[in-house]
């Protein structure tokens, strides 16, 4: 798609819509109140997110900062927005679908617009809905508004956490931003590692809920809305993912039509845009999925782009270049270097503000680097997998639980465990055979701790944490399982069946992660990315269906391939999934791993604070040796110890 506009969307192009960074702060007392100079630092860290505009609005109790990308209405939509009276100020991040169908009913209880902006129709929903508007909306959202006679703020994240919200409280001040450099920018917390989030991170690789790995600052948590009033502070949901007790009725096929019109409706929905829109197309068949539909809605060629290695079995540029001629695409691809990847890392680790738990984050980066010269916004095929089932850990965990029910009669859990775990890493096989053995029920309990989540979530086990991590910072942790939060999850909700917990507590905690990848690495570039897949209505639908309209046999995303035929070749309908991997693996087994021990096992890293250095040695020496794969332990630390270097985080 070049400069034209998508076909039948001509009459929603003429408002606005905004992909920016916001912050702010409230205060109880005009004395604790930040400066209008400290609001514009906080604001500045995130010009990247905003390159076309900024403003500030700040009073004797409140201010707001917002950094501007312009998709629509490149003219107008200059924030922070104010109503008639100025007595209600928003800073907003994100894009309102519907904005356009709920203007009518506003303007006919009185309301005025000067703008076609999807902020103003904030604004006015708020007035005339209260808190409970943000019920009515359709979008991915974060955003703050503060009612400036009642000294009220409310900020908002939308459902599924596609935007970041992030704030830190002190002494009666609340500051917030769309990034956590902002709100360090604030001066009223110091960079500091968050320790009680330590085993959780190690675990996972990252923090989920309202945790993040900074001591003091917190994450609002998707779906969630914060109200700070008369200098107090309630955080609550307003929308969580149900399950009903019986899915539908529908017969297959009519699922699959239901399925299908709903999907191309919310691709068609995010072509909305006044500048070029592309797509990541990787030809696996979710990003493959949308550009199909993107193809029948536009008027030009649909600019495609792709990244991938020069280890050519961890690329997938036939398969997207397959997809783009057979939609006639203008296609687009980058290489990634070893030598680039990791000269970039520290980089984008300051971009991220966390440790990077994901290596595909390097080359998204450089991928949206490469669309940024082309278009401003991009649409991305994040979320199908937690929805339908695509990873194949789901299919393995179902099949695990299934016998170890039966075969732990036989086999005791202590048998399992103590006795054919330890010995696994010393069979006389290979690799790929020790991890299929290790991660199998036999060598696991029946508990969805071990089985599922240390089985197939984990980088570094609660054992081997147990065993790295010295005694004086084990000393200063809080005692609780790493996956306390997670299992919390998976068992507080309505799902019906295991695949439906399963898939539920991913999109609570792995899918949130992945969308803060998906935002940060983009917005570095001052890409817009959208995801058609986590329109909520989409997302409840698929809550709805039955468990084998997701995963059918080892056939995960059931229902989307159904719904693709036709439309899509059977070559991208039967691929399996492969990801965004990055060849890891095989960089930390030569050259790369010598860097790695450089820096992990130097007299000044700052992680022997942490971990014991013989044992850190000792996982470089295994991995070197083909013994075990490490790779992910491996990245982990070398992305903590770069963390705690670049942004100078204190322990």
């Amino acid at each position: 798609m070049t400069h034209e506009r998508a076909i039948g969307l001509r009459t929603l192009c003429h408002e606005s819509v905004l992909m920016c960074g916001i912050c702010g702060f409230v205060a109880s007392q005009p004395n604790l109140a930040l400066s209008e100079d400290v609001l514009c630092a906080m604001r500045d860290t995130m010009v990247h997110r905003g390159p076309d505009d900024c403003g500030l609005y700040v009073d004797t109790h409140a201010g707001l900062g917002h950094r501007r990308l312009s998709i629509v209405d490149l003219a107008g939509g200059h924030q922070p927005m104010s109503n008639e009276d100025g007595s209600v100020w928003v800073a907003y991040n994100g894009e309102t679908y519907n904005h356009m169908l709920l203007r009518p009913d506003l303007e006919a209880a009185g309301h005025r617009f000067a703008t076609r902006s999807d902020t103003e129709v904030l604004l006015h929903a708020w007035e005339e809905y209260g808190d409970s508007f943000v019920d009515r909306l359709r979008g991915m959202f974060a955003f703050a508004l503060w009612n400036k006679n009642r000294r009220r703020m409310l900020i908002v994240r939308d459902r599924l956490g596609i935007k970041p919200l992030y704030y830190a409280q002190s002494n009666g001040l609340l500051v917030f931003g769309s990034e956590i450099k902002a709100v360090l920018a604030s001066g009223i917390v110091e960079p500091r590692l968050n320790l009680q989030a330590l085993p959780e991170f190690l675990a996972l690789g990252y923090n989920i809920g309202a945790t993040t790995l900074f001591e003091g600052i917190r994450a609002l948590p998707p779906g969630h809305r914060l109200v700070w009033e008369d200098g107090k502070t309630s955080i609550e949901k307003y929308w969580d993912l149900q399950y009903p007790q019986q899915p539908m009725q529908a017969s297959e096929n009519d699922a699959i039509e239901e399925f299908r019109s709903l999907f191309f409706d919310c691709v068609k929905m995010r072509l909305m845009a006044d500048v070029p829109v592309g797509i990541f197309l990787s030809g696996g068949i979710d990003s493959s999925a949308i550009a199909a539909a993107m193809s029948r809605m536009v008027d030009e060629p649909i600019k495609t782009f792709s990244v991938g290695f020069a280890e050519r079995n961890y690329s997938e540029f036939e398969y997207a270049r397959e997809v783009a001629q057979m939609i006639g695409a203008d296609h687009h691809e980058i290489v990634i270097e070893p030598r680039v990847f990791f000269d970039e890392l520290p980089r984008l680790i300051r971009h991220e503000d966390e440790p990077i738990r994901w290596p595909s984050s390097v080359p998204l980066y450089f991928v949206s680097k490469l669309a940024s010269e082309h278009v401003k916004v991009v649409l991305t095929g994040e979320g199908s997998d937690e929805l339908l089932a695509g990873y194949g850990k789901y299919w393995a965990s179902m099949q695990n639980d299934h016998f170890a029910r039966g075969v732990g009669r036989l086999l005791p859990e202590a048998l399992r465990k103590r006795v054919l775990k330890p010995f696994v890493w010393h069979l006389p096989v290979s690799m790929r055979y020790r991890k299929l053995l290790w991660h199998s029920f036999a060598c696991r309990s029946s508990k969805p701790q071990d089985l599922v989540y240390d089985n197939f979530y984990a980088i570094l086990s609660e054992d081997v944490q147990q065993k790295m991590l010295v005694t004086g910072i084990r000393d200063r942790m809080n005692p609780g399982s790493a996956w306390s939060a997670t299992l919390g999850l998976f068992e507080g909700n309505s799902a019906r069946c295991l695949l439906d917990r399963m898939l539920y507590t991913d999109t609570k905690t792995y899918l949130v992660e992945l969308l803060m990848k998906q935002d940060q690495m983009s917005m570095a570039t001052s890409l817009e990315s959208r995801v058609p897949f986590l329109d909520h209505k989409l997302v409840e639908f698929c809550s709805s269906l039955p468990a084998d309209l997701k995963l059918r046999g080892r056939t995960g995303k059931y229902i989307l391939r159904r719904a693709m035929e036709g439309i899509l070749p059977e070559s991208v309908l039967r691929r399996g999934k492969m990801g965004f991997p990055v060849p890891l693996k095989l960089w930390f087994a030569d050259g790369s791993n010598n860097a790695a021990r450089e820096l992990l096992t130097d007299r000044a890293a700052r992680l022997r604070a942490l971990f014991d250095v013989s044992k850190v040695e000792r996982i470089l020496d295994e991995h070197a040796a083909h013994r075990r794969d490490w790779s992910e332990a491996i990245w982990l630390m070398l992305n903590l110890e770069l963390w705690m270097q670049h942004l100078a985080v204190a322990v």
